[in-house]
């Protein structure tokens, strides 16, 4: 019996130690320096290592590389700003691609983001989704190829 107990303890150990939260799970993917760094700089690293669920639409780097460089320092160095860019880019609850429904979703940042569907794969306000269902503890991750900008 007590054999039973160290493996389950130590299956839980394994399990715990793999988990990552959605900020931890992008930064090992390596494509998003530029998100994690403007995560940082508005202070939303913590939140979205929260509980959530979230569901993260996340610009790789080269999406904020299509942001001319005037701009984006502008936007790094505007922390409302910053803050309203990003929330914007997340959804609450955990939404997987088979479940995107093409319409109007609210984004954390209180404006409606719009979804669509084709062939072509989902857009979310006419960025890509490049890559789907990057699943974290907390949440989910889309990547896509364009930072999108609320109204």
């Amino acid at each position: 019996m007590k054999s039973y107990l160290v493996i389950a303890t130590l299956a839980l150990a394994a399990y715990s130690a793999q988990a990552k939260d959605i900020v931890d799970t992008a930064v090992a993917a390596g494509d998003f320096k530029t998100l994690a760094a403007a995560l940082d700089k508005a202070g939303l690293v913590s939140t979205l290592k929260g509980k959530g669920p979230f569901t993260v639409f996340a610009p790789t780097d080269a999406a904020f590389a299509k942001v001319p460089k005037a701009d984006l320092d502008a936007l790094l160095a505007d922390k409302a700003k910053l803050t309203a860019v990003l929330t914007y880019h997340v959804v609450p609850g955990s939404v997987m691609a088979k479940d995107v429904k093409p319409g109007k979703v609210k984004s954390v940042q209180g404006s409606d983001l719009t979804l669509a569907t084709s062939s072509g794969g989902v857009t979310v306000d006419g960025a890509h989704v490049v890559k789907a269902d990057i699943v974290a503890d907390n949440g989910v991750i889309h990547v896509i190829d364009s930072v999108v900008l609320p109204k």
